[in-house]
């Protein structure tokens, strides 16, 4: 299904979800232009637009909002609006966050779905030591912006600890942090490098894809580079 012009310009990560969202729908029978209209907000990551841009949707008085791109956007919606249905997707335990009651009856009136992808930062610092020398630095990389910020830098550190590897953790929350954090690694002679679970960091990952060609070191992320068909 072709991605309308209006979308030329986002990230490849942005056009593959719209592309399979609206592919999803028409499978369920809604097409949008025919018997469904969507509002499309995107905030690229900047998680200080989405309060805006939910209370935007809100006042729109749309009828359901659908919270792709992680915890921040799930927040933002879920703080937005205690009526509107909400379908949120989010990397970490959404019961943790304050998104819904329990598993088994999210209750209120949002539910989704969880990758659960960003608790699962120590195995990719044990996959990714394997691709080092034992005395190797690794490097993290996470957005600090993010409200699981701390508490995945406290997970990266205390399973760098316990293999007895050394880490350095970087933060990154705007396009020159990214390069700035590339140059650190660089001075750190780090050899490998793992990206956070982050709408910001996926977004752009030609900048990444770039400076790790550069670098010639490993680097993991929580999910494959998305493409559009």
């Amino acid at each position: 299904m072709a991605i309308p012009k209006k979308y030329a310009g986002l990230s490849d990560a942005v056009v593959h979800f719209v592309t399979a969202f609206r592919s999803g729908l028409r499978e369920t029978g809604f097409i949008e232009g025919q018997n469904l209209a969507v509002e499309y907000r995107f905030a690229q990551g900047y998680y200080d637009r989405l309060s805006t841009l939910a209370a935007d949707l809100v006042r729109r008085q749309v009828a359901v909002i659908v919270a792709s791109g992680g915890d921040p956007p799930a927040l933002a919606v879920k703080a937005a609006t205690p009526t509107i249905p909400i379908v949120f997707t989010c990397s970490t335990d959404p019961v943790k966050l304050g998104l819904v009651t329990s598993l088994n009856r999210p209750g209120g009136n949002a539910t989704g779905v969880s990758g659960l992808t960003s608790m699962m930062l120590a195995k990719r610092l044990e996959l990714i030591r394997e691709l080092v020398s034992p005395d190797a630095t690794i490097a993290a990389l996470v957005n600090p912006t993010s409200p699981s910020a701390e508490a995945q830098s406290k997970d990266l550190l205390a399973a760098a600890q316990a293999y007895k590897q050394r880490l350095i953790v970087l933060t990154a929350s705007t396009v020159g942090d990214i390069d700035a954090a590339f140059a650190t690694i660089t001075q750190q002679h780090a050899g490998a490098l793992i990206v956070d679970t982050d709408a910001f960091f996926l977004a752009r990952r030609d900048q990444f894809s770039a400076l790790e060609a550069q670098l010639k070191i490993p680097a993991i992320y929580a999910q494959r580079r998305s493409t559009s068909s």
